[in-house]
């Protein structure tokens, strides 16, 4: 597939010099950056270690607790 974009001329230049200290073709650095990107995205897009582990704390009451205060849904009116 062949995708063309428009870069600004500052990070065209940029991605130049990049790709010319790294040695290899622009192309090549620039597929390595969409592909360590997409990747990246990929892992983080789960919850976090610290988010999973949390417990909650021990005092609140469960949200099933509360459910007897609730109003019951308003039937609707047909006619």
């Amino acid at each position: 597939m062949q995708v063309t974009i428009n870069l600004p001329p500052d990070l065209e230049q940029d991605l130049i010099r990049q790709a010319a200290r790294s040695n290899m073709p622009l192309q090549t650095l620039i597929l390595q950056t969409l592909r360590r990107t997409t990747q990246s995205t990929a892992a983080t897009s789960q919850w976090s270690k610290i988010v999973l582990a949390y417990e909650g704390m021990p005092d609140f009451p469960a949200f099933e607790a509360c459910r007897d205060e609730l109003l019951p849904p308003r039937e609707p009116e047909l006619f």
